[in-house]
């Protein structure tokens, strides 16, 4: 068996490279006009349908649940923190929601995840989708989606219903010191891919791949991100829920991070070049600061880089 693995070695990679350019261009076209004539003419209307947004109290579930509410869907809105959470319904109630329930809720807990779902069915008597986004760490940002995607499919299924999974630019860029918060969003990604292939057509998901986009969570962390224009949360909502509409399969705001992910797959070498100078010091422990700390402490760069949120003090905070 081993001298077909040689071969195939051998053989695969000129192969497969040969057949992207004959065929590739002959896919991407007709999926391209097809694509821009749904941009134009299928949008969907979610007036009076039942969404649940996670992770709503702050960042884009809280924006998610705001375009949304424009948009007239029944609302219910989860988050650890119940107090924020409220006051976050009460803004959907005013600019157009027929309904919002609020629930203090912990993803990374079956249980928990299993009440909101029972909660949107006894309130509301149906269910339209999904909207999982998280926080952090692999109990929540994994762990959370999967719980409440399992409790979730009968009913969606039943009501031809959608997910949303919030995953991030960052499931394929091996960004320095986010090793777990990447592999939670890569996980998160191979698991709805998958989902996609066993559940068919019966619900439509979205995988949503964002970059930096300004949140709490990124509060204090200018040395990951000022390198890289950060991205509005209401602008990005609003990209989210007409990609849903459309039914796309994903979704990367700002699109321009999709160039980081060729540059992966065709050259991930110089992703790994660029990265380690960026936001490592030449030596551990060296009092020589990495480029990115160099770059945060030029004049100017956060009103440059930043949105205006993430320089004001008045943050939403725990």
């Amino acid at each position: 068996m081993d001298w077909i693995h040689t071969v195939l070695n051998v053989v695969a990679p000129p192969l497969t490279l040969l057949l992207l350019c004959l065929f590739l261009p002959l896919f991407q076209l007709p999926k391209l006009f097809i694509s821009s004539l749904c941009s134009f003419f299928s949008t969907e209307d979610v007036a009076d349908k039942v969404v649940i947004i996670t992770g709503a109290a702050s960042g884009i579930g809280e924006q998610l649940a705001y375009q949304y509410a424009r948009k007239r869907a029944c609302l219910v809105l989860a988050d650890i923190r119940g107090e924020i959470l409220r006051k976050v319904a009460d803004t959907c109630y005013e600019i157009g929601a027929p309904d919002a329930v609020t629930i203090t809720a912990d993803v990374s807990d079956m249980n928990d995840c299993k009440r909101i779902v029972d909660s949107a069915i006894s309130h509301f008597g149906r269910y339209y989708g999904d909207i999982t986004d998280a926080r952090s760490v692999m109990d929540i940002n994994f762990w959370g989606s999967v719980y409440i995607t399992r409790v979730a499919i009968p009913h969606l299924r039943n009501a031809g219903g959608k997910i949303i999974a919030m995953a991030s630019s960052a499931s394929w860029s091996p960004v320095p010191k986010l090793s777990i918060y990447s592999a939670s969003k890569a996980a998160m990604v191979a698991f709805y891919e998958t989902l996609r292939v066993e559940v068919g057509s019966d619900i439509n998901i979205t995988i949503v791949t964002p970059g930096f986009i300004e949140s709490k969570m990124i509060i204090n962390q200018d040395a990951l991100v000022s390198v890289f224009p950060m991205g509005k949360a209401d602008t990005c909502a609003k990209a989210i829920v007409k990609s849903a509409c459309r039914g796309e399969r994903y979704l990367t705001e700002p699109a321009w991070y999709r160039v980081t992910y060729w540059l992966k797959m065709f050259a991930p070498e110089l992703i790994e070049m660029f990265l380690r100078p960026l936001y490592l010091p030449k030596r551990a422990g060296s009092s020589i600061t990495s480029l990115s700390n160099m770059i945060v402490n030029l004049p100017g760069s956060k009103a440059i880089l930043h949105p205006s949120s993430m320089r004001s003090p008045e943050i939403k905070t725990e």
